[in-house]
């Protein structure tokens, strides 16, 4: 199957590093324009630089912006007016016992993980309508359904995103926009490694991860964890031509973690 996005503009959030990294490069490989999305100015002009070397033809830009407020998701949509692929991936995790959890945190939780895609699927949508073509992806988890005891407010965002893409994509019968949810098992970005192996190298982050799926997360049939780019091969597709049927869909990539088969 060739990919080809030629003439799409594809948007990004959280993509300066791990999963939504790797899903900018996976676009930018298709021939999308590409737009990474990050907090910080040298967060964006590294990744840009890295994703420039890996992809010399790639054609990215990059936008600094706290995309967990309004404003941020406001100045994005300032800077890139138009999108014809938007990949909701910014978010962010933190194990905390469910007693020691703030009303504070809940809201950061909520903002960054899941009105982040709201506000910016909002943003984005009349656009896609214009063209009656587009493509919203929102980067859930596995924790969406197998809530982690030790993360209930990240597992309660995961979920908010299904629930989210579901309605939204219900909205869109009839229209050639998808709507869709990819929901990542345990993955090797460089958040899990700094979580697992704390200053620890490559190789001691990766057999610390491998240990955690077969301690934790004992269903998964992988036995492993999984890299950024398997994450990414699927919401690439996600996102092509080829997937015009696929919408309103839950699609896994948890190396078999959540044991069910629909």
């Amino acid at each position: 199957m060739h990919i080809d996005l030629t003439g799409k503009t594809a948007i990004v959030t959280g993509s300066t590093r791990g999963i939504g990294y790797a899903i900018a490069e996976g676009l930018a490989r298709t021939g999308a324009s590409v737009v990474l999305t990050g907090r910080k100015q040298e967060q964006v002009d590294r990744a840009l630089a890295q994703l420039r070397a890996s992809v010399p033809a790639a054609q990215v830009r990059g936008v600094a912006a706290d995309l967990g407020t309004a404003q941020g998701v406001a100045a994005l949509k300032a800077a890139e007016p138009h999108a014809d692929i938007l990949v909701n991936n910014v978010g962010i995790f933190n194990p905390q016992p469910f007693a020691e959890i703030p009303d504070e945190e809940w809201t950061r939780f909520f903002e960054i993980n899941v009105m982040s895609g709201v506000r910016a699927s909002r943003a984005y949508l009349p656009g896609m309508q214009e063209k009656d073509w587009g493509r919203i992806v929102f980067i859930s988890s596995e924790s969406a359904l197998n809530i982690p005891a030790d993360m209930i407010h990240y597992g309660f965002t995961k979920t908010s995103n299904l629930a989210i893409s579901r309605g939204l994509a219900k909205s869109l019968a009839g229209t050639g926009i998808t709507v869709n949810a990819v929901l990542p098992g345990p993955t090797l970005s460089e958040g899990v490694q700094q979580m697992v192996a704390p200053g620890g190298d490559h190789a001691s982050a990766l057999a610390a991860a491998n240990a955690f799926v077969r301690e934790h997360r004992s269903s998964s049939i992988l036995q492993r964890v999984a890299t950024p780019d398997e994450v990414a091969n699927m919401v690439v597709y996600v996102c092509s031509q080829q997937a015009s049927a696929t919408t309103g869909a839950a699609l896994r990539v948890d190396g078999g973690t959540v044991d069910t088969i629909a």
